[in-house]
């Protein structure tokens, strides 16, 4: 999927649970809180690891932690996985 085309996959789900899937195949789970041209910010849901808190307060000052749109391979709802 190209950089526009998951832009407009990320949009649709702010503010809602998702996993993100990466390049070399790590995922998170989280909330997606904002979408720009080239990031996606995923607030991590519970206890997890891999996630990289940075300097700037819970994480990056709020928005969560920032996922660049080229390195993501899959976006799917997280409460499809937690049933």
């Amino acid at each position: 999927m190209s950089g526009p085309d998951m832009y407009h996959v990320c949009r649709r789900y702010v503010g809602r649970p998702v996993r993100l899937t990466l390049r070399g195949g790590r995922s998170h789970v989280g909330e997606v809180t904002r979408v720009s041209r080239s990031h996606v910010w995923v607030r991590p849901l519970g206890n997890q690891r891999g996630f990289n808190y940075g300097f700037y307060g819970y994480p990056y000052g709020g928005f969560g932690v920032p996922f660049a749109l080229g390195a993501i391979t899959g976006v799917a709802l997280a409460a499809a996985f937690f049933w």
